[in-house]
């Protein structure tokens, strides 16, 4: 790879205040601009400002819940909500994920006490750099969102703490309701349970191509279930044990789980990555990892490479020995086989997530890998054959999360 110029843009969130730094990569060297702190804004999580972006000036771009408007600011308000974010393919839309109070999942700035919401926001080549096209209510908690064409296009979301997805018309413009999914599953449930909510804990949904179908992990039951997007009915179920995510390979045919084993072993959290073959319906491979916690993880879009970060989980004895300051590298080129071919020590994770970002060529393979440090506060940046290049200062360690920010579009992230 040529040393062409990137910037990374992220979120460090400490808690109950957060800061927004941008990585500047060109002339061949890395630097880390803060961008002005403001202070805080009081309000309840919900209210509060949510952070969308940078303009290309360096301007933050807040979105006020109250009314949607979007505006410019000089410096991000210490206590800024970094919503998660998931961009729409194709488009220039990305949709943020209003999760709602911790403890009820609602959203009572813009669903009342019942639900929670998710906003959809157009990015535009001129100030202020974006506009809200809708903010749809949903159900309650973490949501998932996955993209699904046809006539019409629909957008399935995930409400955790209903065990429900809701499914949007993804029109552009209005984004009716087209129906909501109860993934309630009578034989996981305690004798007289009510179907909503259930215990379903929906996290972890991808559609492919290649089988038509709509796939949803609910880690409340340890299975996936396969929806027909089109009838909106759920058609099987594939049993996944230890799994609290899934992965689509690009080529459509196999998903990868990703769980920890907390049980097993007092002293030991034992990973594993599980292969799913959706044409057969069930897990065909599986691999334990001794004192991992696979964090988040990532297909190279030419499907060669499954890169996997570890971060931190359990307690005492289990979280002493766990490996957090760790990048797995897989050979995915031949699944279901899935083969080790490297372990690279970068910084510490000792928190629940560590995402990562890439650079790829035009022919998928990845050339640059970003691996935050949220322990250490820095950002690891590797090359193509898992080299580490150099390690870029961000600010204070002890992150309780480090989020990257998908507005440029320039860097790949999860």
């Amino acid at each position: 790879m040529s040393d062409r110029q990137w910037s990374v843009v992220g979120f460090l969130d400490y808690g109950a205040q957060g800061r927004v730094v941008r990585v500047i990569h060109e002339n061949g060297r890395s630097r880390c601009e803060a961008i002005p702190q403001d202070e805080p804004s009081g309000l309840a999580l919900m209210s509060r400002p949510v952070f969308l972006g940078l303009s290309p000036a360096g301007e933050v771009i807040l979105l006020d819940p109250h009314d949607d408007s979007v505006s410019l600011a000089p410096a991000c308000p210490a206590d800024a909500n970094p919503a998660y974010a998931y961009p729409e393919p194709g488009t220039p839309r990305i949709w943020f994920m209003n999760e709602g109070d911790k403890k009820s999942g609602t959203d009572p700035v813009r669903c009342g006490d019942d639900a929670s919401s998710v906003t959809v926001v157009e990015r535009l080549a001129a100030t202020p750099y974006a506009r809200v096209v809708r903010s749809a209510c949903v159900g309650r908690g973490h949501h998932v969102t996955t993209f699904v064409p046809g006539e019409p296009a629909l957008a399935f979301v995930s409400n955790l703490l209903d065990g429900t997805l809701s499914v949007l018309e993804n029109d552009g413009a209005g984004y009716p309701l087209r129906g909501t999914i109860n993934l309630f599953e009578e034989d996981k449930e305690e004798a007289g349970a009510a179907q909503l909510p259930n215990h379903a804990f929906p996290h972890g949904m991808v559609y492919s191509a290649l089988t038509g179908r709509l796939y949803n992990l609910n880690n409340g039951y340890a299975t996936i279930a396969v929806i027909d997007p089109e009838r909106l009915e759920i058609e099987s179920r594939i049993p996944l044990p230890v799994a609290s995510n899934i992965l689509l390979h690009p080529a459509g045919r196999f998903v990868i789980g990703k769980g920890a084993d907390r049980k097993r072993d007092a002293a030991h959290v034992i990973g594993r990555l599980a292969v799913v073959d959706l044409q057969a319906g069930e897990v065909v491979a599986e691999l334990d990892l001794p004192d991992i916690y696979p964090s988040t993880y990532r297909f190279s879009p030419d499907g060669q490479r499954l890169f996997v970060t570890t971060a931190a989980t359990g307690k005492d004895e289990q979280r002493a020995n766990l490996k957090i300051d760790r990048l797995l590298v897989f050979d995915s080129s031949a699944l279901p086989r899935l083969e080790p071919i490297a372990e690279v020590t970068i910084g510490r994770a000792d928190c629940g997530r560590r995402p990562l970002g890439y650079l790829a060529d035009e022919n998928g393979a990845v050339e640059r890998l970003f691996l935050p440090n949220p322990t250490d506060g820095t950002l690891s940046v590797l090359d193509g054959d898992f080299e580490v290049l150099e390690t870029v200062e961000l600010g204070e360690g002890g992150m309780r999360e480090f989020l990257f920010s998908f507005w440029d579009g320039a860097i790949e992230a999860c």
